[in-house]
C-alpha cells in the first residue's frame, strides 16, 4: 500500500500542532520552512558575550484548558517555565524556540527549504521547491494569509468550501507588522512606562534560563509605526528604536553594547478569519493559521489541531 503523503509547509506552532497530531495517529507528515529554525514568532536571536532574545513573542498564555496541558507538559519535559511578569504564561527553555523545538519532537522537518508554489497534481497537490518537486496526498498551508497567496498564484481558480473565491476571503483578514529591538547593557536598569510609539518593553534576560551577565532588552514597535518604518534598513530602524527604549529604562544610547533591528512583516492579527481553517473543494488542500482564529499562539495551535482531526476523520 501506497503511503499517505501529507505536507505542511510552514514550521510555526500551527504547523508543529497539526503534525504532532498527525504523528501520534499513525502518519509521517513532513514539514517544510525556509527558515533556519522553527517555530515562527516563537523565535530566539543569540548573539555574542552569551546574548539571546526573544525577538518574536516574549511569552505563551494559554486560555484553552488543551493548550495549557502541553504547556504545563513543556515545563515537566524542561522545555518551558512560568513567565515571571505573566500569571499564567510561560516561557520557552533556553528560549522561546526551545519550546517550539519541544513540540516538533519526533517530526520530520525539513529547513532551509523555501516553497516557490504549490500546484494542483491529479489527485493530489505538487509542492515545488526550486528546481524539486514533490506530490502529495494532503498539503496544509500554515503560513499568513498574504504569504499563501503568493504561493498558490493569482491564476490560482481554487473555491473555498463556503462558495467564495479564496482572495475574498483572506482579505477579511488583518495581520499587523512590528518591528523589534534587540539591545544589551551593563548594569542594571528597570523599565518605565513605554513611550508613545513602543507597545511592550521585556527585559529578557530576566526570564528563566537566561544568561544575566548583562541584561537583553526586547522593544516592539506600535503598528502604527512599524508600518511607517518597514522598509527601511534595519540600521535605521535600530537607530530610531534605541532612544525610545533608552528613554524607558533610563540609559543612553552610547551605554548600549548590542542594538540590532528585526523586521516581522505579519507580526500579530488584528483581524481573524472567524474560522478555524479553509479547504478547497476537493478536501486536499488546508490553509490555516493564527490568522484564522486570532493573534494568541493558542488560536495557531488550534487551527493546526482542527486541521489534522479533519484530516483523520476524513
Amino acid at each position: 500500500m501506497t503511503p499517505f503523503r501529507i505536507a505542511i509547509v510552514g514550521a510555526g506552532i500551527a504547523g508543529l500542532a497539526c503534525a504532532r497530531d498527525l504523528l501520534e495517529a499513525g502518519l509521517a507528515p513532513v514539514i517544510f520552512d525556509k527558515g533556519r529554525g522553527i517555530g515562527g514568532r516563537l523565535a530566539t536571536r543569540r548573539a555574542e558575550d552569551g546574548l539571546q532574545f526573544d525577538h518574536g513573542a516574549p511569552c505563551v498564555m494559554a486560555t484553552d484548558a488543551g493548550f495549557a496541558e502541553v504547556l504545563r507538559q513543556a515545563e515537566v519535559d524542561g522545555a518551558a517555565a512560568p513567565c515571571p511578569t505573566e500569571t499564567g504564561g510561560f516561557v520557552g527553555l533556553p528560549g522561546m524556540s526551545g519550546l517550539a523545538r519541544h513540540l516538533g519532537r519526533g517530526v520530520e522537518i525539513r529547513t532551509g527549504v523555501a516553497v516557490g508554489a504549490v500546484t494542483g497534481d491529479g489527485d493530489g497537490w505538487r509542492v515545488i521547491c526550486g528546481d524539486r518537486s514533490q506530490v502529495f496526498d494532503r498539503v496544509i498551508l500554515t503560513l499568513p494569509a498574504p504569504q499563501i497567496l503568493r504561493l498558490l498564484g493569482t491564476d490560482h481558480s481554487l473555491t473555498a468550501d463556503v462558495g467564495a473565491d479564496l482572495d475574498a476571503i483572506l482579505d477579511v483578514v488583518r495581520i499587523d507588522p512590528c518591528l523589534t529591538l534587540m539591545a544589551a547593557f551593563a548594569g542594571y536598569s528597570d523599565a518605565g512606562p513605554c513611550p508613545p510609539d513602543l507597545r511592550q518593553i521585556t527585559l529578557d534576560s530576566a526570564k528563566p534560563g537566561r544568561d544575566r551577565r548583562l541584561q537583553a532588552w526586547v522593544a516592539h514597535a506600535t503598528p502604527e509605526f512599524s508600518r511607517r518604518h518597514l522598509e527601511r534598513e534595519m540600521t535605521e530602524v535600530a537607530g530610531l528604536m534605541l532612544p525610545m527604549l533608552c528613554a524607558s529604562i533610563g540609559r543612553a544610547p552610547a551605554e548600549a553594547v548590542h542594538a540590532v533591528a528585526h523586521r516581522w512583516r505579519y507580526a500579530q492579527v488584528d483581524r481573524a478569519l472567524g474560522r478555524p481553517f479553509v479547504t478547497g473543494p476537493s478536501g486536499g488542500l488546508y490553509l490555516g493559521g493564527d490568522w484564522c482564529l486570532g493573534p494568541m499562539a493558542e488560536h495557531a495551535w488550534t487551527s493546526g489541531r482542527a486541521i489534522a482531526a479533519d484530516i483523520l476523520r476524513n
